[in-house]
């Protein structure tokens, strides 16, 4: 170094900040959604909540806008099929709280599922011999009891990571298939029959919430839905959230930070297990048929391929994942038998061209991250000139 150069200054924390944010922001527009994104983010609070309103509104007339190529029928009722959409998006929210938040691999999350629908069948079905309550009631009775299932299976089984806890997890669901198989009570094959739905008749004295008619059904889950998603989101920018995404990055270094990780953990396998009873609840009383074969290894593996396909760690990209896999087969009934193949197969190209989904997370856990970070880049703009 020359004595005419003199001293250079060291960068600051903020101007690094601020070229890694610039740096991140160049990395994301090889993305094809990052110039929607880039329009998102640039509009006003109040104009964003006027474009959601849209798309809250279009989600409710979903069932009647009924034409090709969007509908399943003739193979398949179309609000019937907005309605399995609708819950598998459902499902998908309450998985990805375990997988795309906490960072846990939950091979058996149709295990909540069946404890949901059990729950609902068992308190409303005359075929069930315990004491029957209106159905409405049922859904809180069957969160509270998948949560209580949920504390059960993370105490002591949270202090494993990664292919144990996968395989764990696996067993569980299968175990609760089995029981239900095996004890006299849960009816095996024979199921449940007649379960219950919310009150409601017709002018004709016709049910509202009837079997056949998917459109109120339909109109119950995106209700649940957007409530879930309001929640979630609240709680993704807690405490709680962070602690969530700490877990996820690196373990270790959150409990070396003081997080205690095993009670954040077992948070997450709770309020995921009580999304998932709710869901399960919603479709046995749609069905109205609850018994041991729809709660299958296949099922619970295809709730994960939503969560992957959509974004892990993207409440909304989850969502979407889970529509998708409901959608198809049900929209191509000809491929129906090789679903399984089609979603393995479009999850090996996604992780091999879009690793983090369709709708990848960006996370924002400051309330008022979108405006640290322009300052950041409009920090970096001005010590580049």
């Amino acid at each position: 170094m020359s004595m005419t150069e003199g001293p250079k200054v060291l960068p600051d924390g903020r101007s690094e900040q601020a070229a890694d944010a610039l740096e991140a922001q160049r990395g994301r527009r090889k993305s094809p959604f990052q110039p929607l994104r880039d329009w998102w983010n640039g509009l006003p609070r109040a104009v964003q909540w006027a474009w959601l309103l849209i798309v809250v509104a279009l989600a409710y007339a979903l069932p009647y806008l009924n034409f090709f190529p969007l509908t399943t029928e003739p193979g398949n009722d179309w609000p019937l099929a907005c309605f399995a959409m609708a819950t598998y998006g459902l499902i998908a929210v309450g998985l990805n709280i375990v997988v795309g938040y906490a960072g846990l691999l939950d091979l058996g999350y149709v295990a909540f599922f069946a404890v949901g629908s059990y729950t609902a069948a068992m308190l409303t079905s005359p075929d069930s011999p315990f004491l029957k309550i209106p159905y409405l009631w049922t859904i809180p009775v069957a969160m509270a009891i998948t949560m209580i299932f949920g504390v059960i299976l993370g105490v002591p089984t949270l202090r494993l990571r990664g292919d144990y806890l996968a395989i764990v997890t696996l067993g569980f669901g299968e175990i609760v298939r089995i029981l239900a198989t095996i004890i006299p009570a849960m009816k095996g094959q024979v199921g449940f029959q007649n379960v219950g739905h919310p009150p409601g008749q017709d002018a004709n004295g016709v049910p509202i919430f009837s079997n056949s008619n998917g459109v109120p059904w339909y109109w119950l889950t995106v209700t649940v839905i957007i409530i879930v998603l309001l929640l979630v989101g609240n709680m993704e920018r807690s405490r709680v959230g962070r602690a969530w995404i700490a877990i996820r990055e690196d373990e270790d270094a959150a409990e070396i930070m003081g997080v205690p990780t095993f009670k954040y953990k077992v948070w997450a396998f709770a309020i995921g297990a009580g999304v998932g009873g709710l869901s399960g609840a919603l479709f046995a009383g749609q069905v109205g048929f609850v018994n041991n074969q729809k709660f299958d290894v296949q099922t619970s593996i295809l709730f994960l391929a939503a969560v992957v396909l959509g974004g892990a760690g993207n409440k909304v990209g989850a969502m979407i994942g889970g529509a998708i896999v409901a959608y198809i087969p049900l929209r191509f009934t000809a491929i129906a038998d090789y679903k399984y193949l089609i979603f393995g197969v479009a999850l090996v190209i996604i992780m091999i061209f879009r690793s983090q989904g369709l709708f990848p997370a960006r996370q924002k856990l400051l309330a008022y991250g979108r405006h640290a970070y322009r300052r950041l880049a409009g920090a970096a703009k001005g010590d580049a000139r």
